[in-house]
């Protein structure tokens, strides 16, 4: 074992010996028995592995007589400054000089101190023989150990599991006492970068004074930082970067990072353009921008924010999502190409769940973008809040501990610590294709926002911060005492800055100036938004040969692969289907919309809690050998050259899935994107993706999505948390042809709908109510010819004698079967028709009209809902059409008004429902 040892493992084998001394049990049974054969005779010799270690080292230290065998005394100093090293490594980051203000003062661990380890004075001029500090004097091994590692960098990387990794990180950091040699043009460049930043803020409060901006002044080594990370980026053959960040710094951040020009930040903050938004877009400080850029090595990247509400941390997972869209679209599967940039607050980091969530979907394989760079923009405060009163951890970053990367905290107001954590982070990214974190530490020199008042809540801060020179002033007077720039040049490039904002001002406010934003460009050329009505229909349907064919494909596996016996049956009935011999089921329904797609080289991808299998155990996408537990996914080996179809169960998440789904949708316009929840009712746990994003987003930002949600929906007797997909949130949400609101009860149906969501150049979010137990209703099937012959039906009309109608039933989903069953049971097919209402949004009126038109009796029109009053869509339709609908009296049959969805008693659910059914077939009322 021990031939094997070399000095790059000798940390390993230090850090085993010193657990095996402490817990003899706690390395392997290896080592256990090559420790115990060390001689036990005295301090010395159980502190050393013996001449038998055949490498020279900490355990086989040369002794002073030039043998090799160590004395007592120098394996006793060997063996403690192996325990120096560790644990300056493990605990320097304490005593780093961290916070600009001074504020963070901790006392020295007693582990960091020589009198720990009883040196004496003349102990510290002694030579460490070997190791990694070997030739040095114990005090220059202490000196080494605080520059490195509690200097203005302190970095927490020793809870990494990996040896690799944490000896990567060590030659990074250790072999260069964590500086970075800076050339004079690069200290230049970081100079220019914080001019730019500090001279944009200081423009901004002149000319605008109070007018809130969400300053980034005091926290300006931002923008080098990201030039810095957008340079080393291009170097390392990123051709995409997506942003992403809340409000603070952002405008400084689209100007001198993404190239806004300035011009069209100052028309925004002018507002003179009132009469084009009214009732749309978004704040100056939420809005996105791309644009193609050249580094200075020639490296042409593509730069883009993203649009982002005030709920701070939720673009994270919007972010992620578009890098693995990106990276999808240009067969980028080594995951090197693009690249996620996420900056965020400190109080916001540690405080917001949708962090974790997506921290822990980073090393997923459905979700995995080669790592994200994390930044912490880390102001010392949340609003108005404490540190102390926002977090029970040290740091706002120790969420990011749970995952296997470094956490470098860092000074803000050393601008050139920031450059080197920038250029480690960055190559660790690119090398272990892992999440990293920086922590920048800075501060907020105005309030949340410029009309607020921080000394009410932070006096003392307040005052450090009051007088305080800008980290530009602190770094020119470091550059100026090298006699590496002269006070003329750099007064030169800031005058230089403030001229050409001068100009950019005088020109947004020109007259002939008009604001332009960037929409449906580049892959979203050809798409459109705005109303259902504008946009043509699109043909759906496939012939029938051709669904043979990928029914049969469906039903096959692959030679030795042995299914369960019941996926054995299932698969049967699937070749029955495909010979005609049997009706398509819902499950089928939709594995024929993807497969029809698949092969025309639309690109499916569906996420969600347990979508492989399906929530109901219906949809089998991803099959498991019961002997070797192989998966095959027959959607993914139809054809050769067709496209790919992702299928993949989630993390029990839905905020960060959700999130994930919608960026993904955002660079993929001509794929099927599908996120599914487990019961539709979980989705409320992702209320602000579909609020802030899915249904506003184009209103807002002119940003367009396709996504499907799919929520299983009905009234079953599950229960209050199992019923409702909570209908009437999504139809509250409705407004201007925004989205679309599906219950379909046919799989024809739904198959017409998911290939007309791509089909058609029309490109809109459809949230669905989908079914839980129709999927397996012996009536819920469609005909082969549905597929091959029909189209999306918006309204599906069971008709009855126009002559004879007494009532018209009006409906949506799985609440159809229970009133047709009903119907047949009183033989009333003549006297009540139903009308099924398979789009709920946008309302299909003329469609509706058209139904309605034959019985010109006036025959009332009743709304028949599973849901209680107050849900469902009856107040959403009552609002739209009050007491008449095309010269129909229009009224509602519902359960009784209810704070809950449903009972959680069976037999009350089946009563419930009996009386319902008993009220809509009531034509005397």
């Amino acid at each position: 074992m021990t031939d094997t040892l070399n000095s790059s493992s000798l940390a390993f084998a230090e850090e085993l010996y010193l657990e095996y001394l402490k817990n003899p049990e706690g390395v392997p049974a290896e080592w256990q028995a090559y420790f115990k054969s060390i001689p036990q005779n005295g301090l010395a010799a159980r502190e050393s592995l013996g001449p038998s270690f055949k490498p020279s080292s900490l355990f086989n230290p040369p002794g002073k007589n030039g043998s090799g065998v160590a004395s007592d005394e120098d394996t006793d100093l060997q063996y403690k400054v192996g325990m120096i090293i560790r644990n300056y490594r493990v605990r320097g980051h304490i005593i780093a000089d961290l916070d600009p203000l001074g504020f963070i003062q901790h006392e020295t661990p007693r582990e960091l101190k020589p009198e720990y380890y009883d040196f004496t004075k003349v102990d510290m001029d002694r030579v460490v023989k070997s190791g990694t500090m070997a030739g040095r004097s114990l005090r220059e091994v202490f000196e080494r150990l605080r520059e490195t590692y509690s200097r203005s960098i302190g970095v927490q990387f020793m809870h990494i599991d990996s040896l690799e990794v944490r000896e990567w990180l060590q030659e990074r950091m250790e072999n260069s006492l964590n500086r970075l040699g800076l050339s004079r043009d690069r200290q230049f460049r970081i100079l220019t970068k914080l001019t730019d930043a500090v001279v944009f803020e200081d423009f901004i409060q002149k000319k605008y004074v109070g007018v809130k901006s969400f300053s980034l002044t005091g926290s300006e080594s931002l923008i080098p930082l990201l030039d810095l990370a957008v340079e080393r980026a291009g170097e390392q053959g990123v051709d995409e970067i997506v942003f992403g960040m809340a409000h603070r710094g952002r405008l400084n951040v689209l100007a001198n990072i993404l190239g806004k020009p300035p011009r069209q930040i100052f028309r925004e903050f002018d507002d003179a353009d009132a009469d084009q938004y009214i009732g749309r877009g978004d704040v100056k400080y939420h809005l996105g921008y791309s644009r193609d850029m050249e580094t200075t090595s020639g490296k042409k990247i593509h730069l883009s924010l993203s649009f982002n509400p005030s709920h701070l941390e939720y673009v994270n997972a919007v972010v992620m999502g578009r890098v693995r869209a990106k990276q999808d679209r240009a067969h980028d599967y080594n995951r090197s190409r693009g690249l996620g940039i996420l900056i965020h607050g400190d109080a916001a980091f540690i405080g917001e769940g949708v962090v974790q969530e997506t921290l822990n979907m980073s090393e997923l394989e459905g979700y995995k973008v080669g790592g994200i760079l994390h930044v912490i923009l880390n102001n010392q405060i949340g609003f108005t809040t404490d540190p102390h009163d926002g977090r029970s951890s040290d740091y706002a970053t120790d969420v990011a501990k749970m995952l296997q990367s470094p956490i470098f905290h860092v000074n803000g107001e050393d601008p050139e610590a920031v450059a080197q954590v920038v250029s480690i982070a960055m190559d660790f990214r690119a090398k272990f294709k892992r999440d990293v974190v920086i922590d920048l530490y800075a501060y907020r020199r105005f309030g949340h926002n410029e009309s607020d008042e921080p000394a009410f809540t932070q006096p003392l801060m307040y005052e450090a911060i009051k007088n305080r020179q800008s980290v530009r002033e602190g770094y020119l007077e470091r550059l100026l005492s090298l006699g590496e720039i002269s006070r003329e040049e750099a007064d030169a490039l800031e005058e230089a800055r403030r001229e050409s904002l001068e100009e950019e001002l005088k020109a947004a406010r020109d007259k002939d100036y008009k604001l332009t934003y960037q929409a449906y460009q580049g892959i979203w050329d050809g798409y459109k938004g705005g109303r259902d009505i504008e946009a043509p229909e699109a043909d759906t349907k496939v012939a029938e040969a051709r669904l043979k064919e990928l029914l049969t494909k469906l039903a096959e596996v692959p030679e030795g692969f042995t299914p369960n016996s019941k996926i054995v049956r299932l698969l049967t009935q699937r070749l029955e289907m495909a010979k005609g011999e049997k009706p398509l089921d819902w499950a089928m329904g939709e594995a024929l919309a993807f497969a029809s797609l698949a092969t025309e080289g639309v690109h499916i991808r569906m996420t969600g809690q347990d979508v492989e299998r399906g929530t109901f155990s219906h949809r089998h996408a991803v099959l498991h050998d019961i002997h070797t537990e192989e998966e095959y996914s027959a959607l993914q080996n139809l054809t050769d050259d067709q496209a790919r179809v992702d299928i993949y169960n989630s993390p029990l998440s839905e905020n960060g899935v959700l999130g994930f789904e919608y960026g993904y949708s955002l660079d993929w316009p001509d794929g099927l994107t599908l996120w599914e929840a487990q019961f539709g009712d979980f989705a409320n746990s992702a209320q602000v993706i579909f609020d802030q994003f899915i249904s506003s987003g184009e209103d807002k930002w002119r940003r367009l999505s396709a996504l499907v949600m799919l929520l299983p929906h009905g009234f079953e007797g599950a229960g209050p948390e199992h019923s409702s997909a909570r209908l009437e949130r999504f139809l509250t949400l409705c407004a201007e042809d925004n989205m679309q609101v599906m219950n379909f009860t046919t799989p024809a149906n739904y198959f017409h709908a998911l290939r007309r969501q791509v089909v058609r150049n029309w490109r809109k979010p459809m949230v669905v109510m989908s079914p839980k137990s129709l999927l397996r209703h012996p009536k819920a099937v469609s005909e082969l010819q549905e597929f091959s012959a029909g189209h999306f039906r918006k309204v599906i009309h069971s008709k009855a004698d126009p002559k004879k109608v007494r009532r018209v039933l009006l409906c949506s989903g799985k609440v159809y079967y229970d009133l047709a069953q009903r119907r047949e049971e009183e033989d009333l097919r003549d006297e009540v028709a139903i009308i099924r209402l398979e789009q709920l949004y946008p309302i299909p009126e003329a469609e509706l009209i058209e139904a309605l038109e034959p019985y010109v009796s006036k025959a009332p029109l009743v709304w028949v809902q599973e849901e209680p009053k107050n849900m469902g869509a009856w107040r959403f339709l009552r609002a739209e059409w009050c007491n008449e609908f095309a010269g129909h009296p229009f009224s509602g049959i519902y359960r009784p008004e209810s704070a809950s969805p449903a009972t959680g008693s069976g037999n009350s659910h089946k009563l419930e429902q009996a009386r319902l059914m008993d009220a809509a077939f009531n034509t005397e009322s």
